[in-house]
């Protein structure tokens, strides 16, 4: 780095700041210049540079690094302008529960108050969007604070922690100080197992059931407890279905598992009949899951005269919408016990109902598949979003990403892909679920695994939002396939408004866009599609790329998700 002068026995803040983060498991930093400091100093202990176009895209890729990585995401940025890009995705890590650490400039210390250059009030602005926010004030405290940051992003309910740095004081010089050893930069960091007497209820309840269905959420993939919820699914003979954060925590080949049921369940979901199960439970195991609007289908898909049982890392989450028996701690340790106690109880009447179970789970499964095939198997043009989730179905590996915006697009993806092996990730964001998410997710996502292929699914509303992100594709050697869906319109404000309203705004169309134009002038590869074997072939080649690929794909204006507000009313 550059350089402050050195003395024998001291060193520069930000140099403390890079070895602290290293400590800490930290080897990339999303972030442009600033703090140049530490980014001048990072690289001599072997940290990576993403530098990102916009703040907002830093943020998501970090996000997407973490989901995959399983350690915090790092992203870093100037005071003033530059922060307040940063709350949206750290509003989404915090709803989301993905531990974030963002490194935010400050005016010079002695500068504060006096409307310095580009000065904010940065409590104000993240005190709504994150768990921690502390600024250092003195060099000595350097590692503390960083402890505390990371301590705060990755215990308990993981989300962002802010780290608020002057710009002067990274240049000042410190005493060496002693050496830490603590790692804290995973998660989750601290699990906790829930009471011992309320597993043996919960295990008592479940064995007892005659119709149990267990619902995996988000906080299955967060504690790292998908082999746990395959035994369970196995020990006790359960179906096993999921919400749409917690896709792919299980195997959708399974014969016990029921796929995702949340809020897309109308005509055409090949999921739609599997929805029996649930509605039709007398005990529901719910597990990491924030019984949120979308997956529960607005407070109505599951059953009201069932006997819940909720187990969360947290304690507020647990019976929010749904009264339950309250299994507060970690996923993969309250499986554990789960399956422990399930040992010691009699589990022959669930046994003795799975061969009938599996027939009934196999013929539902069927009936929707043959539904589904109007669109899935459709060739019509332009070219139907089902239809072009078949293909992609076909060629995905199970160990493939899939990232996809907000919107219609994550509703494609959780809905018409199959979750191969269980820990497949599908990266969403539902947390608030904003559009501009897919790209940035994506190539977050292949940073953290650079030997696995990534595809993005968004739209052209959402594309729009980060597209200037694909340099950053090119520059930094990220070669993710991009599927954009592109119909002209906003297509889930013009559906919502023509069931409320019976009309649509103006704001719903877009001029026409090429978007295989704007990747090639980027330097990635583009190619407009209007054809299902145009695409076919053309995502095969996307995947063996070595570049980044936009798939431009003509898709149809009038499709929708089968989402169940939707039925009948379009």
């Amino acid at each position: 780095m550059d350089q402050t002068p050195q003395i024998a026995g001291q060193e520069p803040v930000a140099v403390t700041l890079a070895v602290s983060l290293k400590r800490h498991g930290v080897e990339v930093l999303f972030g442009q210049s600033l703090p140049s400091a530490l980014h001048l100093a990072a690289p001599d202990f072997g940290m990576l540079q993403v530098n990102y176009r916009t703040e907002n895209s830093g943020g998501v890729m970090a996000d997407g690094y973490a989901r995959i990585s399983r350690k915090i995401g790092v992203v870093t940025a100037q005071n003033g302008p530059a922060a307040t890009l940063l709350v949206a995705p750290m509003a989404e890590a915090l709803k989301a529960s993905v531990p974030l650490l963002a490194i935010v400039q400050e005016v010079n210390r002695d500068h504060t108050d006096k409307n310095a250059f580009q000065e904010f009030d940065h409590f104000a602005l993240f005190s709504s969007c994150a768990k921690w926010v502390r600024r250092i004030d003195v060099p000595s405290r350097v590692e503390d604070y960083v402890d505390m940051a990371v301590t705060a992003a990755t215990t308990g309910r993981p989300g962002p922690a802010v780290l608020l740095c002057p710009a002067d004081l990274l240049n000042d010089l410190q005493r060496l100080a002693e050496p830490r050893s603590s790692e804290m930069g995973y998660f989750p960091l601290d699990r906790v197992c829930p009471d011992a007497e309320r597993i043996q209820e919960a295990a008592r309840l479940l064995a007892a059931a005659e119709r149990p269905v267990v619902i995996a959420g988000g906080g299955v993939h967060l504690s790292g407890a998908t082999d746990e919820i395959g035994r369970l699914q196995e020990l006790a003979c359960l179906p096993v279905g999921t919400t749409n954060m917690g896709k792919g925590s299980i195997d959708e080949t399974h014969e016990l598992s029921l796929g995702v049921l949340a809020n897309a369940l109308g005509s055409n979901s090949p999921a739609r009949h599997l929805k029996g199960f649930l509605e039709e439970a007398d005990v529901v195991l719910l597990i990491g899951t924030r019984t949120n609007q979308n997956g529960t289908d607005s407070w109505k898909l599951y059953p009201r005269g069932a006997t819940f049982i909720h187990l969360d890392i947290d304690g507020m989450e647990v019976g929010r919408n749904y009264e339950a028996e309250r299994l507060v701690g970690d996923a993969k340790l309250g499986l554990q016990a789960l399956i422990r106690a399930l040992e010691e109880t009699g589990l022959e009447s669930r046994r003795s109902r799975r061969a009938s179970v599996v027939r009934d789970i196999a013929a539902r499964r069927e009936k929707g598949r043959q539904e589904a095939s109007s669109v899935t198997a459709s060739s019509s043009q332009p070219l139907r979003p089902e239809a072009l989730m078949a293909e992609l179905d076909l060629v995905l590996q199970p160990d493939d990403i899939v990232a996809a915006d907000a919107s219609y697009s994550s509703l494609w993806v959780l809905n018409f892909l199959t979750a191969k092996r269980a820990g497949q990730r599908f990266l969403t964001p539902r947390g608030i679920a904003g559009l501009g998410w897919g790209l940035p997710l994506a190539l977050g996502a292949k940073v953290a695994a650079m030997n696995r292929r990534v595809v993005a699914v968004v739209g052209d509303g959402g594309f729009a939002h980060t597209w200037q992100e694909l340099e950053t594709a090119r520059r930094m050697g990220l070669p993710v396939t991009v599927i954009v869906l592109n119909n002209g319109i906003l297509g889930f404000q013009k559906h919502a408004e023509l069931v409320k309203f019976g009309a649509h705004t103006v704001a719903i169309d877009f001029a026409p866009v090429d978007h295989a134009a704007i990747a090639q002038a980027t330097g990635c590869k583009g190619v407009r599609i209007e054809t299902r074997e145009e695409f076919a072939q053309a995502l095969r080649e996307a995947l063996s790329s070595e570049t980044a690929t936009v798939l431009d794909v003509i898709t149809s204006a009038d499709a929708y998700p089968p989402i169940s507000v939707f039925e009948n009313k379009l």
